[in-house]
């Protein structure tokens, strides 16, 4: 027999960006909240304190800061003809776990989407007309505006201490951003870091070949910094262990810095970790919650009754989470019925590295997670697919999160991967080479898409979800372009040698190698109740008291990283539920 909690109005599943931010709009509303986090506590006194937590063995390989596959993970396959294998060593992507989740370890760089990502296909179909989108392709514009997310854009901003420089500020073009922004109406927190020499030498290459180079807007902070909740940060010290690590210096944004510190006063609110949620409990005609069962720190069975359930965990995982309590109709690829597990989408990320002689000194060991430089001038609208033969956009940026022997050492093409020579290659490039990396967006496709895998179960009874993607086409397109411009752009600043790792024509998604954490849809907002499992305001079209905020609600991927944007819509999302919801609890749009 389960244990029963007593009933709170809110219930929270993890306690990574979109938990912590939920959590302190509810409870500010006076909300009883209660989250369920299943990894442990985490902060950065004693969890991330120096010297035990620049440990490249512990953070890169053991992977202590993600997720045990070993209990919950998701299985692969490319295509609906194949058969599905479980993901079993950290790879593609890494979810984290504990108190922050992702927000604790990711690297940093915080973007805002561009006005023109909120509406792709319209924006397709006016430019090209509604022909020139693939028949197989579902991309969607989504249900909310730039202009309506403007406010939490910022707001994120400054609860993270964003370090950047504005490109428009109130409508007009502010000199060193990027003039390709949408229009924002405060600057940033903080002023951009400082640069390493492979950024300083992209600014030099981009204005020779006519970009507009502009600092990564970056939750690394360059100065001393004290956010809204009076949560204070310290300036990044580019100790290079942002990526994989948690901040020992209350440098990098965090969920445990910028907000935790605040809710863990306030009577209204608990933490429960080690706290493994199973499913959402539903009325019998599944169109309430009634709250979660969750397996506790002893592994006793355990009910959490509540009026709102919150579904924050890894995007992945919130569509996990729908789909095993059964809110929503799956998706289906024969009949592209059905919404939770549609539009699937990941990231298109490859790089090109330089290779100089001992003379130049880049000292790849130091970096700040976010900082460095980028330009907009492949991306976006500036991208004309009649003419470049792929839809979306992308970016090349320099950056340097640090690296070090244990997390690969970049060699010169020619060098073996092992021996004498290979130690010498290993010499000869390690304070001696940079490389650019190219991140480009991910279109949806209605053959890409997640579901319940009918074989393999996770450690708690429960099917594992199964992921069904390959690249199309258009991201092996848009990857060979991308990956061209940044190599002609390199030759400007003349290497001994370079290398760049475009995906080749026919090329398969490779689940085993690292390739970003940006996993995107499969539980998105939209309009329309038929091609979507969440409203404008992030709410279950099909539970009204379920709302899943995070990456999981974007329709396709941009560009950049999402974790701005991830912040701006769960704001949003809690602005309605305190201004809307809380005053006639039920649907906020009508289907």
């Amino acid at each position: 027999m389960s244990i029963v909690k007593n009933k709170v109005d809110a219930v929270i599943v993890g306690a990574g960006w979109t938990g912590a931010i939920m959590a302190k709009e509810l409870t500010d509303a006076g909300l009883s909240v209660v989250i369920l986090e299943r990894g442990p506590d985490r902060d950065t006194q004693p969890d991330f304190a120096y010297p035990r937590v620049v440990d490249e063995l512990e953070g890169s390989v053991h992977r202590k800061y993600l997720q045990s596959l070993a209990k919950e993970t998701v299985t692969a396959r490319h295509s609906v003809n194949d058969v599905a294998v479980p993901y079993r060593q950290m790879g593609s992507f890494k979810p984290g776990t504990g108190v922050g989740g992702a927000g604790s370890h990711w690297s940093g760089a915080h973007f805002r989407a561009l006005p023109e990502d909120f509406t792709v296909r319209s924006n397709l179909e006016q430019r090209y007309g509604k022909k020139f989108i693939p028949a197989n392709m579902t991309v969607q514009d989504f249900p909310v505006s730039y202009d309506e997310l403007e406010p939490h854009f910022e707001h994120f901003e400054y609860v993270c201490g964003t370090s950047g420089k504005a490109g428009m500020l109130n409508g007009q073009v502010s000199e060193g951003g990027n003039p390709f922004e949408g229009s924002r109406k405060k600057e940033y927190p903080l002023g951009p870091n400082p640069n390493y020499l492979g950024a300083e030498w992209f600014y030099k290459a981009a204005k020779e070949k006519g970009y507009h180079a502009f600092p990564i807007p970056a939750s690394n902070a360059s100065g001393v910094y004290t956010n809204p909740y009076g949560c204070q940060m310290g300036p990044c010290n580019a100790c290079g262990f942002c990526s994989d690590y948690g901040c020992l210096n209350y440098s990098k944004a965090s969920p445990n810095i910028c907000i935790f510190p605040v809710l863990k006063g306030r009577k209204n609110f608990e933490m429960r970790t080690l706290a493994q949620v199973l499913k959402v409990n539903l009325t019998g005609d599944k169109k309430k919650a009634t709250g979660v069962t969750y397996l506790d720190a002893q592994g006793r069975e355990t009910e959490q009754p509540a009026d709102l359930v919150l579904l924050c965990a890894f995007s992945l995982f919130n569509v996990h989470m729908m789909l095993v309590s059964g809110i929503g109709k799956p998706y289906d690829p024969a009949t592209r019925t059905g919404t939770v597990g549609r539009n699937y989408s990941y990231q298109n990320l490859n790089r090109v590295v330089m290779f100089y002689d001992q003379s130049v000194h880049a000292n790849g060991f130091i970096g700040i997670g976010g900082g460095g430089a980028t330009f907009d001038d492949l991306n976006g609208n500036r991208n004309d697919s009649a003419k470049t033969g792929y839809i979306g956009g992308g970016i090349i940026w320099a950056r340097q999160p640090g690296a070090g022997p244990v997390r690969g050492i970049q060699t010169e093409p020619g060098v073996p991967n092992w021996g004498s020579a290979w130690k010498k290659g290993v010499k000869d490039s390690f304070l001696h080479s940079f490389y650019y990396e190219v991140q480009g967006s991910c279109m949806s496709y209605d053959d890409a898409y997640l579901d319940l895998d009918p074989t393999y179960k996770d450690a708690f009874g429960r099917p594992l979800l199964r992921m069904t993607f390959d690249w199309h086409d258009n991201e092996i397109k848009a990857s060979q372009y991308l990956v061209e411009k940044a190599t002609d752009m390199c030759k400007v600043l003349g290497p001994k040698a370079m290398k760049g790792d475009a995906k080749k024509d026919g090329s398969h998604y490779n689940i085993t190698q690292y390739q970003s954490t940006h996993t995107c849809g499969g539980a998105i907002m939209g309009s329309d109740p038929k091609t979507s499992a969440l409203n404008r305001y992030l709410q279950s079209w099909d539970v009204s008291n379920v709302f899943a905020p995070g990456a999981n609600a974007f329709p396709q991927n941009n560009g950049y990283n999402p974790t701005g944007m991830v912040g701006a819509l769960t704001y949003w999302a809690a602005t309605a539920i305190r201004e809307l919801y809380l005053k006639n609890p039920g649907p906020l749009v009508q289907a």
